[in-house]
């Protein structure tokens, strides 16, 4: 009978543009309330979710955390038995630790064949074969940069190199366009890792091999570049001091006030945030880039996103209504368009390029094209101590608490402790 629900239920949001109003009231689950939590780069609009409520009956109660709190939470709650919410954020670090405890309702049946050939992100949020997550932010990195900075440098192309980089940071820096040209995040945060991932790719490397032992520790490995050139930027003038103490999406302010040149870890879903007059003040000059790299070849990794049902949930059939409406493609494109989340459907970014609708496109399928998973055997549950290990030699190690060799001595160690817990 709750099956015949759910159907129900979900054919109303398909059939809603021909229903009056009455009749969509009239669902078989409206009138129940939703619980949602997500980060602010995927809070809906509020008319986005009044049209959900209106097609479907189903009402929502949107709460809004930062990345670290949603998972401090999910967490607490969870041990406790407890629904943190109806529907949360699962980030792709996250999936090892969630899977393995339990945490989380199998979405299995909810995506058809068709679906996951459309969400080819969906293998990232499987565990022990059960789905726990459907992508909804097709998140991987690149370089976006300040076209008209470069220009005031005389700088015709973007870096293609990390040497090329620095190089045009510093004639930025020197022809004043800008005080620090570098926008990086160095607080003790989760998007302090992923950056530093992100350099160990572009220099070379990886960060453990398919034993899962550390490739970072030799100062002639990727991993070690790639910190030694995060503190030396820093100790050079091109990142802000201040970036100690901010995190990523407050380091993607100084970029988008023109206080920087360079997001070196730029979202890729942010183009759209960047280059909307109303929502940046560098609109007409931001543009993305493919990612320099030692060689000049790019590479990057994928960090997308997807939203989930706690096992605790008690409202799982309303929860699954939404969870659907979310990553349908027409909530994808209209999500893209308000809030920068490129669209984990193939089929709706191709239709967004090909519509001229997609910021930097070209740069984007390109970098999309040599996505690379961060952990080749998948995300292991030992992940979030590892990052949070990360994180924190970082900030000291810019806090200059820290040498780089301490700091990476650190990292080996805290990773080889996480993974005999």
């Amino acid at each position: 009978m709750k099956r015949k629900m759910l159907v129900a239920a979900v054919a109303a949001i398909v059939l809603c543009a021909t229903l009056p109003v009455g009749a969509q009231v009239a669902a078989p689950l409206a009138g129940q309330t939703v619980t949602v939590l997500l980060p602010p780069w995927a809070t809906l609009p509020k008319d986005m979710t009044d049209r959900f409520t209106k097609q479907t009956g189903i009402k929502l109660s949107l709460q809004t955390l930062g990345w670290d709190e949603i998972r401090t939470k999910i967490i607490t709650a969870s041990i406790a038995g407890s629904p943190p919410a109806d529907v949360t954020e699962i980030d792709w670090s996250w999936v090892g630790q969630f899977g393995s405890s339990g945490w989380y309702e199998p979405l299995n049946a909810t995506v058809d064949a068709a679906t996951t050939k459309d969400l080819p992100a969906t293998a990232i949020f499987t565990y022990d074969k059960k789905l726990i997550g459907i992508p909804y932010n097709n998140d991987f990195r690149l370089l976006i940069f300040n076209r008209q900075h470069l220009s005031a440098a005389g700088i015709a192309q973007p870096p293609k190199t990390l040497a090329e980089l620095l190089a045009d940071a510093k004639a930025i820096k020197d022809k004043g366009a800008v005080k620090f040209p570098i926008a990086l995040p160095l607080s003790a945060t989760e998007g302090t890792a992923t950056a530093w991932y992100l350099l160990t790719k572009a220099f070379g490397g990886d960060l453990f091999d398919n034993k899962l032992k550390p490739l970072f520790t030799s100062p002639d490995s990727a991993g070690y570049k790639a910190l030694a050139w995060e503190i030396d930027a820093l100790k050079a003038g091109l990142i802000d001091p201040a970036s100690t103490g901010l995190k990523d999406v407050e380091v993607q302010e100084l970029f988008k006030n023109g206080q920087a040149s360079f997001d070196v870890a730029g979202w890729a879903g942010n183009l759209s945030v960047y280059t909307d007059p109303s929502k940046s003040k560098v609109a007409t000059v931001a543009e993305g880039a493919l990612m320099p790299t030692l060689s000049g070849k790019t590479r990057t990794f994928g960090l997308p996103e997807a939203v989930g049902i706690p096992a605790a949930s008690t409202h799982k059939e309303a929860a699954e209504v939404f969870v659907r409406w979310f990553v349908a493609p027409e909530t994808q494109t209209e999500s893209y368009t308000a809030l920068g989340n490129l669209p984990t459907r193939t089929s709706v970014l191709k239709s967004l390029d090909d519509s001229g609708k997609l910021a930097s496109g070209k740069a984007l399928l390109a970098q999309a094209a040599v996505v690379e998973p961060l952990f080749k055997q998948g995300t292991p549950a030992w992940y979030p101590q590892f990052s949070s290990a990360v994180s924190t030699a970082i900030n000291q190690a810019a806090k200059g608490q820290l040498t780089v060799d301490a700091a990476i001595k650190q990292i080996a160690a805290q990773a080889a402790e996480a993974q005999e817990q």
